[in-house]
């Protein structure tokens, strides 16, 4: 009894954000590794709530990533619609070495730059400190890519996604919020599943 006990006390903790968010967060993440280009519109739904529930956690570069990951979405949406006539869906490319070198750079300029961003903006203006600022800033950094990557159909978005995943499931776990890190766990899952299937139909797009 007393684990059910507890289970309620956990499901009485858990807010309709932070459901509705894991939920719609699982299903466009399923959707773009099955490359299916409703994942977008869903993602515009998950990211709006997760910029509350990250505000309210005190990770201000992860809200601040989910807004750039909400617009992006907006514009992945218009991207993937664009395809040839020849062809029913936007083809799948590899990562290019200048893609790769300028991709690096954007990570190691943003990472301390927003980290030391975070810790001035929030004591200026009295706000909670950010929670792992410099970590959390280069997940966010990495995110940045990843999404960039994905809207352009890059394969290797994928790898990113199950790095990052990696540190999230971490983070939120020790932020308190389990719900959100269980849907990263599984989120790892899924990103590794869909880069195996985009490679697979990369394969076949070159012959």
């Amino acid at each position: 009894m007393q684990i059910i006990y507890t289970l309620q006390d956990w499901w009485q903790h858990q807010t309709w954000q932070e459901l509705t968010g894991v939920i719609t967060g699982l299903a466009c993440v399923y959707l773009a590794a099955k490359n299916n280009i409703l994942n977008w519109p869903i993602a515009i739904i998950s990211t709006a709530l997760y910029i509350y529930i990250y505000h309210k956690a005190a990770l201000y570069a992860d809200m601040l990533q989910y807004v750039y990951l909400c617009l992006t979405s907006m514009y992945g949406w218009y991207n993937w619609s664009k395809h040839p006539k020849v062809e029913d869906k936007t083809p799948i490319v590899s990562i290019t070495t200048k893609q790769m070198l300028y991709a690096s750079l954007f990570v190691m300029i943003l990472t301390p730059a927003l980290g030391y961003t975070l810790i001035t903006f929030t004591q200026k203006l009295n706000y909670r400190p950010p929670a792992y600022p410099y970590i959390d800033s280069f997940c966010t950094a990495c995110s940045f890519v990843a999404q960039f990557f994905l809207t352009r159909k890059i394969l290797q978005n994928w790898l990113i996604w199950v790095f990052v995943d990696i540190i999230y499931t971490v983070i939120y776990f020790k932020k308190d919020l389990q719900v959100t890190a269980f849907m990263f766990f599984i989120l790892i899952i899924i990103a590794a599943l869909g880069y195996r299937d985009w490679r697979r139909e990369y394969k076949r797009q070159l012959f």
